[in-house]
C-alpha cells in the first residue's frame, strides 16, 4: 500500500512537471526553439516585415531567420504575402490565442457589459489584459458609426500610449512601474505620447485619482480613449474597460460623463467576476487640460 501510494504521487509529479523545473539554465533552454519564439514574438508586433527587415531588427541571419519562418509557416503561425513580398503573423496564430482565453470566463462574462456600454455612450467599448508590458485587446463591440475605432481581438499596444494601459498601470506598485519605465525609453507613437517619466507618473497620479485614465490623441492622432480598470478577488487589476472614439464624438465636454459611464461599467464587471475594487482615492474635480 505504501509503495503504490509513493509511485502514485511520483506519477502526478512528472505529469505535470519534471523535478529541475525551477532550473531555467541554458542545459534546459532549447536555444533554436526560443530562436523561432524570438521571431514569431517580434513578427506578431511588427506586421508586414520583409525577410531582410527581420534580420536585421533581430540581429539574426537571413539564412537562419527564413528557416524559422517556412518552419512556422508550415504551422500557419505565419504567413508570405507574394504581392509585397513580406511576413505577417498567420491565422493559427489566432486560434491559439482564442483557446488561451477560454482559461478565464473574464472575456465571456465582459461580453454583456461591453455591449451594455457602447450602447449607452454610441462609441466602440473594449476589453484589455496586461501582456509583457503591452495591453493585449481581448474583445470588443462595435459602434454602428461609420467612423469608429477598431482595436481587434489579438490586437497588441503600449501601456503608456493606452487609455487601458495607464488605467493599469495606475493601480499597480512604484517598484513595478519603475521596473517598466527603467527597461528603456518610451516610444512615441503622436505628439502627445508622454515618453518622459515626471509627465507619464503625473498622468497616472490623475487617473488614479478621478478613477479612470485618458488617452487623449496619445497612440493615433484623431482617437481619443476612455479606460478604467477591473479587480479581481484580490483587488488586483486583472483588466481593462474602456470606450474610444474619434475627437469629433468625443471632445473635451463629454470625457467627464464617458469616465462616469466607463468606470461604472468596470465596477460592475469587477462585481461580476467576484472582484473587490481597490481602494484608491475616488474621482474627484478633473483637471481635463493636463489631459488631452
Amino acid at each position: 500500500m505504501v509503495l503504490q501510494k509513493n509511485d502514485s504521487q511520483g506519477a502526478r509529479k512528472t505529469r505535470g512537471r519534471p523535478r529541475d523545473w525551477d532550473d531555467k539554465t541554458e542545459q534546459n533552454t532549447i536555444k533554436s526553439l526560443d530562436r523561432a519564439m524570438e521571431v514569431f514574438e517580434f513578427l506578431s508586433e511588427a506586421q508586414g516585415k520583409t525577410l531582410s527587415g527581420l534580420a536585421t531588427d533581430l540581429g539574426q541571419s537571413p539564412a537562419t531567420v527564413y528557416r524559422i519562418l517556412v518552419t512556422l509557416e508550415g504551422r500557419g503561425l505565419v504567413e508570405f504575402d507574394q504581392a509585397d513580398q513580406v511576413w505577417h503573423i498567420g491565422p493559427r496564430a489566432f486560434v491559439i490565442g482564442a483557446r488561451f482565453l477560454k482559461r478565464t470566463s473574464l472575456v465571456e462574462r465582459a461580453r454583456p457589459f461591453l455591449r451594455q456600454l457602447m450602447n449607452e455612450t454610441g462609441e466602440t467599448a473594449n476589453l484589455g489584459i496586461e501582456q509583457n508590458r503591452h495591453v493585449l485587446f481581448v474583445s470588443q463591440v462595435e459602434t454602428n458609426a461609420s467612423i469608429r475605432a477598431f482595436f481587434p481581438p489579438g490586437t497588441l499596444s503600449r501601456l503608456h500610449a493606452s487609455g487601458i494601459g495607464k488605467a493599469l498601470m495606475a493601480q499597480m506598485d512604484a517598484a513595478r512601474i519603475d521596473n517598466i519605465l527603467s527597461s528603456g525609453p518610451l516610444e512615441r507613437f503622436t505628439e502627445n505620447t508622454l515618453t518622459d517619466r515626471d509627465s507619464l507618473l503625473a498622468d497616472l497620479a490623475e487617473t488614479r485619482a478621478r478613477g479612470f485614465a485618458i488617452d487623449g490623441e496619445e497612440r493615433n492622432l484623431g482617437m481619443r480613449c476612455i479606460a478604467a480598470p477591473v479587480f479581481d478577488m484580490n483587488s488586483e487589476a486583472v483588466a481593462g474597460i474602456s470606450v474610444s472614439g474619434p475627437t469629433s464624438r468625443i471632445g473635451l465636454e463629454t470625457i467627464e460623463n464617458l469616465g462616469v459611464a466607463v468606470a461604472a461599467a468596470a465596477r460592475e464587471l469587477t462585481a461580476a467576476i467576484g472582484g473587490e475594487p481597490n481602494q484608491r482615492p475616488g474621482s474627484g474635480s478633473i483637471d481635463l487640460t493636463r489631459s488631452v
